[in-house]
């Protein structure tokens, strides 16, 4: 197992593998309305084996190199996490994305956890293009995608039916050149 340190606060990235199912559950239940705000990640992860399900599939995609899950820790609690939800290095495109429990907000902790992630694709796996996908309203989540230098690709209008309402999508991205120049993923 590794841990990656996200900074002088203690926080760490570290892998959420299928055994930590029970601490996933227990993390997503403390934030269960904020992150089902605008994600569906609450609604596919309500028991504990619905929990080990969702890790063991992004093990397994971890295993065929076409996504990856990692947790963010703070004091030793699980708090949030980043993810490739989905990954083709053959194509060199990833797709990343986040959630954050309410405890953790206002700290910059997934922009730290999502600047490794993409250093890691960038650098590791040769991703030439990393987009970020986020409902128009979530203003969190379209801040973290300018703070990691990505741009505005576009808006996909009422793509996205999400408990019974249809909502517009912002697609942002960098590219591999981009995340360089700016000092990243050397």
């Amino acid at each position: 197992m590794y841990a990656i340190s996200l900074g002088d606060d203690g926080a760490e990235l570290r892998p959420l593998e299928p055994w930590r199912a029970e601490e996933f559950l227990a993390h997503i239940d403390r934030g269960r309305e904020y992150i089902g705000q605008y994600i569906a990640l609450p609604d596919a992860v309500t028991d504990l084996e619905s929990s080990r399900a969702y890790l063991r599939s992004y093990a397994e995609k971890a295993a065929a190199d076409t996504g990856r899950i990692d947790g963010i820790w703070t004091g030793g609690e699980l708090v949030g996490g980043v993810l490739f939800r989905t990954m083709d290095p053959g194509q060199g495109t990833a797709e990343a994305g986040c959630w954050l429990e309410p405890s953790a907000v206002g700290r910059g902790l997934v922009t730290r956890a999502a600047r490794a992630l993409i250093d890691w694709a960038v650098r590791e796996r040769g991703v030439h293009r990393v987009e970020w996908q986020a409902a128009a309203a979530n203003q969190a989540s379209i801040a973290v995608a300018r703070r990691l230098g990505m741009r505005k690709d576009g808006v996909l209008r009422e793509s996205y039916l999400y408990r019974g309402k249809r909502h517009d999508i912002e697609i942002w991205s960098v590219l591999a050149p981009e995340w360089r120049a700016a000092g990243h993923g050397s």
